[in-house]
């Protein structure tokens, strides 16, 4: 071989190299690092919430469980850094009362344990209404010590979301606080969805989010800062980061501005309410929930079919 030609070989080697290690590289990249979390639920469709480490074409495909079934694929989502790859799946076109179980793919790559959740039920005019349980929490800080206040930590005993998961619960309400926003957190973008990203990745978590749904609402740490109303300058961002990471089945129904929603579950309907993005300062004569919110809320408890209604707000109501 001629120096030319062992140049030539050298540098399909490295070629070669550079190819495994980019190849390695993308495959390692490609993680889950919050959830999977099991959404909103219904007879017909269901949501799974995921983040990846960074951008990824990711969709959820589920079987029944007790059946040979065919393997459904739902639609593929394109994660978005500016979302902090955060993607909220809808399965295939479901049957009501089946059980499933759901896997995450992320650029055709099998992802994580498989996750199972069951259908509601078709009960209306065949049956009494389904039992069921659901736990309602708030209030939930994280710490992280260099952006959190000197002192004696906020948060601590993080292994009661670990008791939570074990409760056997159909679904879960999350009634503000969630999330708690820092001085460090309310100016920017990317502070914001630092504080999501760092609360939704605690390890102690994990299993809550995947064990049963999840619904939420916020308060003021995770729409701005403490006691906000509003006048909040960043609440737009908040908002999208909100219904980034949340897998509600509605935000801001019948035009209202905010996060306000509503999901049924068997005989009950919920209503999510939304107490800051119209909230008045405290000083003032003003509103908590806003004229429009009030009117729709009245409205959609005289239609409401439930036999059980419950009201969501986060603060005394």
């Amino acid at each position: 071989m001629n120096l030319k030609n062992k140049k030539t070989a050298s540098n399909c080697f490295a070629f070669l190299i550079f190819l495994i290690v980019t190849s390695s590289s993308l495959l390692q990249a490609q993680q889950i690092i919050a959830g999977p979390m099991l959404g909103y639920n219904t007879m017909r469709e269901v949501a799974v919430w995921v983040q990846m480490d960074e951008e990824a074409e990711v969709y959820l495909a589920v079987e029944p469980v007790d059946t040979s079934g065919k393997l459904l694929q739902g639609f593929s989502i394109k994660t978005d850094n500016q979302k902090a790859n955060t993607a909220t799946l809808i399965s295939p076109l479901l049957e009501p009362g089946t059980s499933y179980s759901a896997q995450v793919y992320a650029n055709d790559k099998a992802l994580g344990k498989k996750i199972f959740f069951t259908t509601q039920s078709l009960w209306q005019w065949r049956k009494p209404a389904p039992d069921f349980s659901f736990l309602a929490g708030s209030c939930l800080y994280i710490n992280e010590s260099e952006y959190d206040r000197p002192g004696t930590p906020y948060g601590a005993n993080y292994g009661i979301l670990e008791k939570m998961a074990g409760e056997k619960a159909d679904f879960m309400v999350w009634l503000g606080d969630n999330n708690y926003l820092r001085e460090v957190d309310w100016n920017s973008r990317q502070g914001i969805y630092h504080r999501y990203t760092h609360s939704r990745g605690l390890p102690e978590l994990q299993s809550l989010l995947k064990t049963m749904h999840h619904y939420a609402i916020w308060d003021d740490h995770d729409y701005g800062p403490n006691d906000s109303d509003w006048t909040y300058w960043n609440k737009d961002i908040t908002r999208e980061a909100f219904t980034d990471f949340w897998a509600n089945p509605n935000y801001g129904v019948a035009g209202l501005k905010g996060t306000t929603g509503t999901f049924s579950w068997n005989d009950c309907q919920f209503f999510l309410l939304d107490n800051r993005w119209d909230r008045s300062p405290e000083q003032s004569d003003g509103t908590i929930l806003g004229a429009a919110q009030i009117k729709w809320l009245i409205d959609a408890l005289r239609y409401s079919q439930a036999s059980f209604k419950f009201i969501c707000v986060g603060g005394q109501f």
